[in-house]
């Protein structure tokens, strides 16, 4: 009996991922998303293109938007957004995202199998630009198979070097290099790997 109800959990989730996928798919591509193969998606994720910018998603990506997609806590769904005109936000191949939320003013880049915990926020910029206090908007690149893990930040003009991992509720505000773990608030490298 309880085989059978695994069963029926598993080809209900199963068809979830399928029907928010086609829908999500869809919804992107009339927005001029460029979006690569075997992308799912699991609930609704937000993608909000400015005109003449650009968001490209690499192959086999993940996006995580249900609240009970990630049993850690997903506080709100993925938002993907480029807010400025000839912005740039590149999502590699087999990346993963559980609502995160990316705020693209310049240019950011993610290499390939780079993941996103829980509630993971990426802007290069300070928002509010009609505000003399804000500084420029910088381009932030993270390389390739970077952890990111839950609740860290990403602030504008950093480079995170590949295969490096970052500390629960990390603040990233200066680039961190590769084969790394760092954490902490301003986030510091802590062990070589």
């Amino acid at each position: 009996m309880r085989s059978f109800f695994y069963s029926f959990r598993r080809r209900k989730r199963n068809l979830r991922f399928i029907y928010y996928s086609i829908i999500s798919k869809f919804y992107l591509s009339v927005q001029g998303i460029i979006i690569g193969k075997k992308v799912s998606f699991n609930g609704y994720s937000h993608f909000s293109k400015y005109p003449s910018s650009t968001i490209i998603i690499g192959d086999n990506c993940r996006f995580n938007s249900s609240t009970t997609s990630n049993l850690i806590g997903i506080n709100h769904k993925c938002i993907m957004s480029t807010n400025t005109k000839n912005a740039i936000l590149k999502i590699g191949e087999g990346c993963g995202f559980s609502g995160a939320t990316i705020g693209c003013f310049e240019s950011i880049t993610l290499g390939n199998n780079v993941r996103c915990g829980a509630n993971v926020l990426i802007t290069d910029s300070d928002w509010h630009l009609d505000d003399p206090r804000v500084g420029k908007s910088k381009p932030i690149v993270i390389e390739d198979n970077v952890w990111l893990g839950y609740g860290v930040v990403v602030m504008k003009g950093v480079r995170i070097g590949e295969n490096t991992v970052i500390g629960i509720n990390s603040i990233v505000i200066k680039d961190i290099p590769k084969n790394v773990i760092a954490a902490g608030t301003p986030c510091k490298v802590i062990k070589q790997l």
